[in-house]
């Protein structure tokens, strides 16, 4: 019975030139989230709807990426493997080894995002609603290069289009033992890729409220992002131990939603009167 699952064997590289030197369907996840997050500020400004030209598109989605690769890096460390950097600091080095969390990269966006805003003058909350549009993209890809990865799978399920994860067996165990699971990378791909993409360029296009009420589409995509990540977390079989019984990702999804919160039920400041 269990043979009627299909088998995980995907390689993780696009192209491969050596055993562990190649293109990844990792890496190339990264590279289209940024081309993909540039495409539309482009469009945004054609459309009149971002003061960002060319030139400081260019200058933001660099910080942007330097903030999500540290961010990233450093918060999966912190928040999954702290004893591993302690052990061994130069793991943090090895990135081809993999190693990513979304929350570390939100903190690193942030910071990222407050260093752009205060060398270009501007204020923080209409660029970080522009950036809010755009992360459901990088979002997405990384989603599914964690599907052909095989990594970060899920519960053991009996659903018909449950997935048998060789890596998720012990060294040895023939493959008709393995235990199928849910494909939960695929389910996070959807919920927090394709569903909130479309939903952020739903409010984008659709509504006034970046221009009426900066900084609350941001509180609205991080409040989104955290209960869809809740919901897929359900799924997932926990990657570390549990912190107050339930999942890392579930745990630290709780300070999104309160950062959203606060962003949602702020008061728009008002512009000064002449």
């Amino acid at each position: 019975m269990l043979l009627a699952y299909w088998v995980h064997d995907l390689s993780p590289f696009l192209l491969r030139f050596s055993d562990n030197v190649g293109i990844r369907y990792y890496g190339l996840a990264y590279v289209l989230g940024f081309v993909g997050a540039v495409w539309l500020l482009h469009r945004y400004h054609r459309a009149g709807r971002s003061p960002f030209g060319s030139n400081t598109i260019g200058d933001l989605i660099t910080y942007i990426v330097f903030g999500v690769m540290l961010g990233g890096r450093l918060g999966y460390f912190m928040l999954y493997q702290s004893e591993a950097i302690f052990r061994d600091p130069l793991a943090l080095l090895r990135v081809w080894e993999g190693g990513m969390a979304s929350h570390g990269g939100f903190v690193g966006v942030l910071f990222a995002l407050i260093l752009f805003a205060r060398r270009h003058h501007v204020s923080f909350f209409p660029v970080s609603d522009l950036i809010a549009t755009t992360a459901a993209l990088g979002l997405f890809f990384g989603r599914v290069a964690n599907f052909i990865n095989g990594e970060l799978y899920g519960k053991i399920t009996d659903v018909p289009w449950a997935v048998i994860f060789p890596q998720s067996a012990t060294a040895g165990t023939p493959v008709n033992l393995i235990l199928p699971r849910h494909p939960s990378q695929l389910y996070e791909a959807a919920l927090e890729g394709a569903v909130l993409f479309a939903w952020a360029q739903w409010r984008f296009w659709r509504s006034d409220v970046t221009r009426t009420h900066p900084g609350r589409l941001t509180g609205e995509f991080l409040l989104a992002y955290a209960l869809v990540r809740m919901l897929g977390e359900s799924f997932r079989e926990p990657d570390a131990s549990l912190l107050l019984g339930v999942s890392r990702g579930t745990f630290y999804s709780i300070f999104l939603i309160a950062g959203g919160l606060v962003l949602v039920l702020r008061r728009p400041v008002q512009p000064p009167r002449p």
